[in-house]
C-alpha cells in the first residue's frame, strides 16, 4: 500500500525512527548527523507535500544528501553523500559515492536504515556509484549515472533567496525555494523529465 508523501516526510525525517535491519545491521545505541539536502520533484511550486500537505499526484524526486557531521556508535559520519530518487510512496534507488573508503561505506550501512528508513524500505537498489555535484552563485547540479539535476534558485524580495522557516518535519531547516531547470531518470524501468517543478535546499538535522 503506497503512503502519501507527508507520511513519508515524517518517517524519514523523524528524530526516533524504527530501525529496518539491513544486510543484518543492528540499531545503534546512540546516533546523530546534520546534512545538506538539496532535491528537485515532479510537484509544482510550492510541493505541498513539504509543508505538511498530501498530494494526489505521483511524486517523482531526486534528492542529494551531503552528511557534514554526525556518528553512530562512535562511527564518523562526516563525509558520506548519496543520492536517492524516487517515485514518493513506492520506490526507491540510492546511489552512494564510489569515491568513499571502506571505513565510510560501512558507516553508510549502519546510519542508512536509522535516518533514511523510508528510502531503505523501499530500496530497489543500493549501488556505490560515481555522484557529481557543482554549485554556483544560484545553481546547483548533481547527478547519478541514472538521475540528472540542475536546479536555480527563485528570485525573492529585493533579488534575494526565497526562505521558509518553520516547516514540520526535521529535514527542512533552511529550506530555500528553488526550481527544476533539468530532473531527469533513467533506469530500465522507468524513466522521466521534468523542468519548471519544485526544488529545495535544506539541512537535515536528526538525532536518535
Amino acid at each position: 500500500m503506497s503512503i502519501k508523501r507527508r507520511q513519508f516526510n515524517k518517517f524519514i525525517g523523524a528524530t526516533a525512527l524504527s530501525s529496518i535491519p539491513i544486510s543484518g545491521v543492528i540499531a545503534a545505541d546512540s546516533w546523530s548527523l546534520e546534512a545538506n539536502i538539496a532535491e528537485c520533484c515532479s510537484c509544482e511550486i510550492p510541493c505541498p507535500c513539504n509543508f505538511g500537505r498530501s498530494t494526489k499526484l505521483r511524486c517523482n524526486g531526486s534528492r542529494l544528501i551531503e552528511i557534514y557531521k554526525g556518528h553512530v556508535d562512535g562511527n564518523d559520519l562526516t563525509g558520506i553523500r548519496f543520492i536517492v530518487t524516487f517515485e514518493m510512496g513506492k520506490w526507491s534507488r540510492i546511489y552512494i559515492d564510489n569515491t568513499l573508503n571502506q571505513e565510510r561505506l560501512g558507516n553508510f550501512n549502519l546510519i542508512l536504515p536509522l535516518a533514511f528508513g523510508g528510502f531503505a524500505k523501499q530500496a530497489k537498489s543500493i549501488d556505490a556509484s560515481p555522484i557529481k555535484v557543482s554549485r554556483a552563485k544560484k545553481l546547483i547540479k548533481f547527478s547519478s549515472p541514472q538521475s540528472e539535476v540542475e536546479m536555480k534558485s527563485l528570485k525573492g524580495m529585493d533579488g534575494g533567496l526565497i526562505k521558509v522557516d518553520g516547516l514540520p518535519y526535521k529535514s527542512f531547516y533552511n529550506y530555500v525555494q528553488y526550481e527544476s531547470v533539468k530532473h531527469i531518470h533513467n533506469s530500465p524501468d522507468v524513466t522521466w523529465n521534468h523542468s519548471g517543478t519544485n526544488g529545495f535546499t535544506s539541512k537535515m538535522i536528526v538525532s536518535g
